[in-house]
């Protein structure tokens, strides 16, 4: 009877059961989850790290504005330049100025030597002149002085566009805008994410302050701007070494470093192959709402876990001094190994049953998005 009751059966079963329930649920909810690791690390992030183009934002940006620096040339023309550049870059911003060039049937020249400055822009040469599309700092790098446009700039990145500085031989000639929409649900999920105890930072290679814009206008708490691809897995490991629990949230093949990093990496499944694969868990959906779901999630599967090693350590710790006869000099009574055998399996059984209660798993932003309906 000792031996039987002894079986380790339900201590065995407590957790692949809740993990392989957790990772099914997840499933049925749009998110992958590629490891047990992942779904119990989720539970304790404490800051949770947006990409900004793609993530955050839809990707999909559009030229807003195109400014003329001198009089000699038109808008039509800096449009030509910098699209005729563009057209060999796969950058989102890119692309924007290819379409608004298209859209105006603007003819594109023939370019040579083109190169990409990764997180500053792209430089390249047209009838002989040497052309430079990007950031401030793409301009000052090859001695030419950006002050005389400065007030436009900023102008334009306190309305949260992405302002890139086209010059020709050493002479800045104008200025291209380009805006992006941000994502349904980034304002909804930021403030969940609040409301879960997390912190939220935004990180990307774009002005700080067009980040700070968007970060205000989503409520995000610490923004990390001007950050080469490169150096996005430097700055998450800053924040590790300060004692914090990091998950990243991106897309693209720059942001693979960084979800590797990362404690915990979620990809979207509308981003690059490299970051799908890098993540540990991958959003089917594109919806950034599932990141609280499966920190949610997560929390849910760790509690079952417990309640299941309860049950069984519970049962163990009442039964084997049963079996071992600890009654009998009180009721003469011995336990017969066949009634162990069944108690044995019924232990077994109250743990797979308590496992499958999680079906009943409903996701937290379904309540969430209805509290905030009945509060309206």
């Amino acid at each position: 009877s000792v031996l039987i009751i002894a079986c380790p059966c339900a201590l065995g079963l407590a957790t692949p059961t809740a993990v392989m329930m957790g990772v099914g649920l997840g499933a049925q909810n749009g998110i992958l989850i590629k490891s047990g690791k992942a779904l119990e690390i989720a539970r304790d992030v404490n800051i949770v790290i947006f990409d900004k183009t793609g993530t955050l934002t839809r990707g999909e940006p559009s030229v807003t504005d195109v400014i003329k620096v001198k009089n000699e040339v038109d808008e039509n023309y800096i449009l030509q330049i910098a699209a005729s550049v563009e057209k060999n870059s796969e950058h989102p911003l890119a692309q924007a100025i290819v379409n608004k060039a298209r859209e105006k049937n603007v003819h594109l020249l023939k370019v040579n030597n083109f190169q990409t400055i990764p997180g500053h822009g792209v430089l390249a040469e047209i009838e002989g002149k040497k052309i430079l599309l990007g950031t401030r700092k793409l301009i000052i790098d090859n001695q030419i002085d950006p002050s005389q446009i400065e007030e436009e700039l900023i102008t334009l990145e306190n309305q949260g566009k992405t302002a890139m500085i086209l010059s020709k031989d050493k002479e800045i000639i104008g200025i291209i805008a380009v805006a992006d929409t941000l994502k349904n649900y980034s304002k909804e999920t930021v403030e969940m994410l609040h409301k879960m105890g997390k912190k939220v930072a935004i990180i990307t290679g774009d002005n700080k302050r067009v980040a700070q814009v968007i970060a205000k206008q989503l409520g995000i708490d610490k923004v990390l701007a001007e950050v080469l691809p490169q150096e996005k897995s430097a700055e998450i490991k800053k924040l590790q070494k300060e004692g914090n629990i990091v998950a990243m949230v991106g897309d693209g093949i720059n942001d693979a470093p960084a979800l590797a990093q990362a404690d915990l990496g979620i990809a979207l499944g509308s981003g690059t192959d490299v970051a799908i694969e890098t993540g540990e868990i991958v959003l089917i959906k594109d919806d950034l709402r599932n990141v609280i779901t499966a920190i949610d999630l997560s929390s849910y599967t760790l509690r079952k876990i417990k309640q299941n090693l309860f049950w069984a350590f519970f049962y163990n710790v009442v039964s084997i001094p049963i079996a071992a006869g600890v009654l009998y000099p009180f009721t003469g009574w011995l336990l017969n190994p066949a009634v162990a055998a069944a108690a044995m399996a019924f232990s077994s059984v109250s743990v797979i049953l308590n496992a499958l209660l999680m079906k009943k798993y409903k996701p937290k932003i379904i309540n969430f998005t209805r509290n905030i309906f009945f509060q309206e």
